[in-house]
């Protein structure tokens, strides 16, 4: 999780767009009625497989927890998404080798559905991926179109340096398929412009870059699941700050607080700046599926909180943080706790499906419900950050800047 305090400080440093938990508080008001602390009834909460104990109560299986979480959620929605990016990563190499409007609008459908695919996997930022910081390589955004411009004049070849965190990814590919010239037509006659100098001239070198480099991270999150870290995870299943669920529970909270909360609406609306921000909006060059990615990403949260396995039809459920407070028998306000955080992922839902489909329209023309939606988010942080790792003692272990 210390790469997470680093990734927060480097976001700051780079969006330029956070300020004070005080200046935030005008938009935190739904959180004064949610003070009441949450009650537990069952204490005998943990069964670590592998631990003793004289207790004679139930105890959540927290080993099946890890079971299902990994092999009916997490190792599926990485390969459905490594599909998805072999797809987008093939239609590339063929635009790249033939030039042509049918192959970029193949090129420019397959980011589209690899993107919505990521955001079923950008929550499980945990081993590998923490390591190699996956979820930063792929998804910054805003892209630094400077660094960006400059690598592709440069014809560079390698864009591991943190420095370059903000022009690979998804966003950049955004850049490079809507973003560097005003029209389809204009962006095309870029990737067609000849270099008699190279075989391929530079924006083509560098969507390859891009591309090759995205697939490539995620084989190496993927082949570490695969091997041995699977294991690992499914075994640590004890309650200390290092353990799979522990951890888990907080990447969990800390992508719907800081990459969902935040970055897809919060930002761009200005609730940590004063004003709205609309290049901050996710696929801005690509306005008009800025909803459809968060309404995506909102799914796959309903769906881990819940249980729900990763395939087409969501008819497998199994053991949740749901089924983990229900267990405990977790209450607020006299309401069972689980059930208040998916209504409460509900009533996001419903409002974010408010939101025009571009967001950048939405903040312009009626920036309240923007605003408005952000709340909804936002009073299930509390639920989980304060009530749910309360009842299963779990304590925060990211740096909290913004005061929720």
């Amino acid at each position: 999780m210390k790469k997470k305090i680093f990734l927060t400080a480097f976001m700051i440093i780079y969006l330029s767009c956070s300020k004070s938990s005080d200046d935030s508080n005008i938009y935190q008001s739904i959180t004064q009625n949610q003070t009441t602390p949450p009650t537990t009834t069952n204490s005998s909460n943990t069964n670590t497989s592998g631990s003793s104990s004289s207790s004679t109560e139930a105890s959540f299986d927290r080993s099946a927890m890890l079971v299902f979480w990994a092999d009916q959620i997490i190792i599926p929605a990485h390969k459905k998404f490594k599909e998805d990016l072999e797809s987008l990563n093939t239609s590339i190499e063929n635009f790249v080798s033939n030039v042509s409007e049918e192959n970029f609008d193949l090129v420019k459908d397959n980011w589209i559905k690899a993107y919505k695919s990521w955001q079923h996997v950008e929550m499980f930022d945990i081993g590998k991926s923490e390591e190699i910081y996956y979820a930063s390589r792929m998804n910054i955004y805003p892209v630094n179109i400077e660094r960006t411009d400059l690598n592709i004049s440069n014809r560079v070849d390698d864009i591991e340096n943190p420095n370059n965190y903000s022009s690979q990814g998804f966003p950049t590919l955004d850049y490079l398929l809507h973003g560097i010239a005003l029209s389809d037509s204009e962006i095309l006659n870029i990737y067609l412009t000849a270099d008699d100098s190279f075989e391929i001239n530079n924006y083509l070198k560098y969507l390859k870059l891009v591309s090759n480099q995205m697939l490539e991270l995620t084989n190496s999150v993927i082949d570490d699941w695969d091997n041995s870290y699977r294991d690992t995870f499914i075994s640590s299943t004890e309650n200390t700050a290092t353990s799979s669920i522990n951890m888990m529970t907080n990447d969990f909270i800390y992508y719907y607080e800081k990459r969902f909360r935040a970055n897809k609406i919060g930002i761009p609306a200005g609730v940590f700046s004063g004003g709205t921000l609309p290049d901050r909006v996710e696929a801005y060059y690509k306005r008009s599926v800025s909803k459809t990615l968060a309404t995506e990403a909102l799914n796959a949260i309903t769906k881990f909180f819940d249980g729900v396995a990763f395939d087409n039809n969501s008819s497998q459920t199994g053991p949740s943080f749901s089924d983990y407070v229900d267990f405990l028998e977790t209450t607020k306000n006299d309401s069972p706790l689980g059930d208040l955080i998916t209504d409460q992922f509900e009533i996001s839902k419903t409002a974010i499906g408010e939101l025009n489909d571009d967001f950048t329209i939405q903040l312009d023309e009626n920036k309240l419900k923007m605003l408005e939606a952000y709340d909804k988010i936002q009073a299930a942080v509390v639920l989980m950050k304060v009530d749910m790792l309360q009842a299963l003692n779990i304590n925060v272990d990211y740096v909290d800047a913004d005061g929720d």
